[in-house]
């Protein structure tokens, strides 16, 4: 299947009930990253000018954002972070409030086109996938809630 989700994930979770502004998600997304030698301190940074400069592109769907930022601006591996934000945040889309900041790293083109082709696939028959998430309490309820998605769709697609 190419990149695993769960495994790029790792245990790279956090719940929080606020954050003063998008811009602090993204922070706090990114350091997951950092803090797993998944990518440089300067990514995080990275990801913010990305979406100051783009606008709020990063919110894909209803109640979800993917910070992200190229691969030459300091990401060193594959990986994601998952930043949970209880209250939401504003991004200024007409997605918002985001709950769920999936911050993720590539270290090339390549796998940056097919993990954004496998969240596509992950999020396409998923109904409010931020709003279960944002109920679960713990990061490990969070992981195996994904894990539920993700075997339920392998097994639809069998």
């Amino acid at each position: 299947m190419g990149l695993d989700f769960l495994s790029a994930l790792g245990d790279r979770i956090q719940l929080v009930d606020t954050v003063s502004s998008w811009q602090e998600a993204v922070k706090m997304g990114g350091q997951m990253l950092v803090e797993h030698g998944i990518a440089n301190p300067e990514y995080a940074d990275k990801m913010i000018a990305v979406c100051q400069e783009l606008g709020p592109y990063i919110a894909i769907a209803p109640g979800i954002a993917i910070p992200h930022a190229r691969p030459e601006d300091g990401a060193k591996s594959f990986g994601l972070s998952l930043l949970v934000v209880k209250q939401g945040v504003e991004f200024g889309s007409h997605n918002d409030p985001v709950y769920l900041v999936l911050s993720f790293a590539t270290p090339d083109k390549e796998s940056h086109l097919e993990f954004l082709r496998q969240l596509a696939t992950l999020l396409q028959n998923v109904e409010d996938v931020a709003r279960v998430i944002v109920d679960k309490q713990t990061p490990e309820q969070v992981r195996s809630y994904l894990q539920q998605v993700i075997t339920s769709q392998s097994n639809e697609r069998r």
